[in-house]
């Protein structure tokens, strides 16, 4: 039979297993480390969940941008950081991708499977596809029938070598039978920049920061690269309705701290993330970018995360990806 007592002291540790995870306090300033140049969405909405942090932390949540590498460059600054919660990464899906193809080449710095603990999603964003106004295309039948037209293959930007945008492209010039070159850059803020211009014809930008130059008229969406249509472009056919799944890649961003870093520091930091997805404000600034808050607990972003980089992992070999 059950006694009284032991019955109160469950409850006792039922009760204590939450102010365990909340037993955690940082010790100054929290440094959230963007790997990519300022502008593009994976900044802005760090900076969205800095300002929610900040207040819910009793510290400041500081962001930096360490650009470079295909987000490469950050993603070893955290990794080598000590694991204490001060240091965190807020990176997207171009870290799945120069995982898998950084990995192909024997050039890896880093695992995201063995050096960094998954916290939390930001949010998911579809990324579209995209071509300067002056580009005849829109879709990507036409614009690969251009391509092919051109004198010398036409130039195609990403974030880096080995970057969501560089894989997807090359799948899509793989399955396309056409050519073009790749440009890295250290942020997609400076993509766009080359679009705009016209230097760069085509390239990939995360939806929330590409709508402003898709409703100008200056860049023009031929195709969303994401499993479903978004919202805010919804006459804008997915690249698995184009004939080209291959080139499909689920977007998000989300919070990763070193490896090692204390259980009771990863739940706190997971449930002050969750609590700033819920809250009403920031969902409704994340719905306006056309994405969707995240959240999630740490083992389901670490089980998103992990099989996406081993469902590209096959997709690099095939391709014999290199990094350049």
């Amino acid at each position: 039979m059950t006694s009284r007592r032991t019955l109160l002291l469950a409850a006792g540790a039922t009760l204590a297993a939450p102010a365990a995870a909340q037993s955690w306090t940082p010790s100054g300033p929290i440094r959230v480390i963007v790997p990519f140049a300022a502008g593009g969405t994976t900044d802005i909405l760090a900076r969205l969940y800095a300002q929610r942090l900040t207040e819910a932390l009793g510290v400041p949540v500081l962001v930096e941008n360490r650009g470079g590498g295909g987000g490469s460059i950050g993603a070893e600054l955290v990794a080598r950081a000590n694991p204490d919660g001060q240091v965190l990464l807020f990176h997207n899906s171009t870290f799945s991708a120069t995982t898998a193809v950084l990995e192909y080449a024997g050039r890896a710095l880093h695992s995201i499977e063995r050096d960094f603990a998954p916290i939390s999603l930001g949010a998911t964003v579809p990324a579209v596809m995209m071509v300067n106004a002056a580009v005849p295309a829109t879709n990507l039948a036409e614009f690969i029938a251009w391509a092919r037209a051109q004198p010398s293959p036409p130039f195609y930007g990403s974030t880096g070598p080995g970057s969501a945008g560089h894989l997807t492209t090359e799948v899509l010039k793989a399955d396309g039978n056409f050519q073009v070159e790749h440009v890295p850059f250290r942020g997609t803020s400076l993509l766009v920049q080359e679009m705009l211009s016209g230097r760069i014809p085509f390239g990939a930008d995360q939806l929330s920061s590409a709508m402003p130059h898709i409703r100008s008229g200056a860049l023009r969406a031929i195709a969303i690269r994401a499993p479903s249509r978004s919202r805010l472009l919804p006459d804008v056919a997915t690249v698995r309705e184009q004939g080209f799944p291959g080139a499909e890649l689920l977007g998000w961003n989300g919070y990763f701290a070193p490896a090692r870093t204390p259980e009771p520091v990863l739940a706190r930091l997971q449930r002050e993330i969750a609590a700033a997805a819920r809250s009403p404000d920031l969902a409704a600034r994340v719905d306006e970018l056309g994405a969707d808050p995240g959240g999630n607990s740490s083992a389901e972003f670490r089980d998103m995360v992990h099989a996406q980089v081993a469902s590209l992992r096959p997709v690099v070999r095939a391709l014999r990806l290199q990094p350049e």
